[in-house]
């Protein structure tokens, strides 16, 4: 997948800590974003501050128009998170119609493969490891690009 032909994305599920990283990744990119969740929150509030469209009912009619009729499949990307249930009506529209649809994880491996990557893992302090090694990047002039697992103050 080229993401550089990328002209709109869609996001279901676009009110996780993760689904909401990617978002603001293609928005900061200056790429159209928009999504649904299920139920609104201070961090979506924030995503539609920020320039995002976001719905929170499941309605086939409330998808962008981006997403009706004739679809260039390398101009749209849509991704999911597992969270969407499999009975979810724009999920299965959007199969339906023949639109592929990414998981965030896959999403993920396309956006790292481009850059030189830290991974971390384990079970406790991923969020704050990732956090202090953003920040000593940021502050060495590096320009990272982090996907956090929580909202950092700086």
């Amino acid at each position: 997948m080229n993401l550089e032909a990328v002209k709109y994305v869609y996001l279901l599920g676009a009110g996780g800590i993760g689904m909401s990283a990617l978002g603001r990744y293609f928005l900061h990119r200056g790429i159209a974003v928009g999504g649904y969740d299920k139920t609104p929150t201070v961090l979506t509030d924030q995503l539609i501050a920020e320039g995002m469209h976001l719905v929170f009912e499941d309605r086939e009619d409330l998808l962008p128009v981006e997403l009706q009729g004739s679809v260039d499949e390398k101009e749209i990307l849509v991704i999911y998170t597992p969270a969407i249930p499999a009975t979810h009506k724009q999920l299965n529209y959007l199969k339906d119609k023949g639109i592929k649809l990414h998981k965030r994880a896959e999403v993920l491996g396309i956006i790292s493969s481009a850059h030189t990557t830290i991974a971390v893992a384990g079970t406790h302090g991923k969020t704050t490891t990732s956090t202090m090694i953003a920040h000593i990047l940021e502050s060495a002039g590096r320009k990272p690009v982090a996907f956090l697992g929580g909202i950092s103050s700086n």
